[in-house]
């Protein structure tokens, strides 16, 4: 797999950790309720048609009033596996924060706006970008990138809370 495929894939990774909905009525900061452990699995869908399943796991710090996230991701399919990094900070609706991913040495930015239980953000980094969307309902999570200029279509994950 080349870089320029993994690219969106770390992406795809990162999105699913970006928000969590705090319960109706409780005022509290966007990643209140991510802390702990997630896992799921999704599919890669390639512009030659065909797909990849593809699981996850992460464990999410939370800090700074529901403001601040630092994630752990591990990703594999059958045909390769990655790593992820991340730490995000949310002020005033907005997003931004930073990615790593360890076993390629790539890293990159994030930015976008979180309101209720959804987010829309740009993933970025060397030779890619992707726009994301992340719903949350209770402790499931569903995330949908749509990565730019490259082989991968789409890259739909599924998250819930272990």
């Amino acid at each position: 797999m080349t870089v320029r495929f993994a690219a969106p894939i770390v992406a795809a990774g990162f999105a699913g950790a970006l928000l969590f909905a705090p319960s109706a009525g409780v005022a509290a900061g966007v990643f209140d309720g991510l802390a702990g452990y997630w896992a799921g699995s999704g599919r890669v869908q390639m512009s030659d048609g065909s797909a990849e399943r593809i699981r996850c796991r992460a464990s999410y710090a939370v800090g700074g009033g529901g403001r601040l996230m630092q994630q752990k991701l591990t990703c594999a399919s059958a045909s390769y596996k990655f790593d992820i990094s991340s730490n995000v900070e949310e002020t005033g609706g907005r997003l931004s924060g930073t990615w790593s991913e360890a076993t390629r040495n790539v890293t990159g930015n994030v930015s976008g706006t979180a309101r209720g239980g959804s987010i829309s953000a740009q993933v970025g980094g060397p030779g890619f970008n992707a726009s994301l969307s992340v719903a949350t309902r209770g402790a499931s999570q569903s995330v949908t990138i749509v990565p730019q200029g490259n082989d991968v279509r789409q890259i739909t994950v599924s998250m819930k809370r272990r």
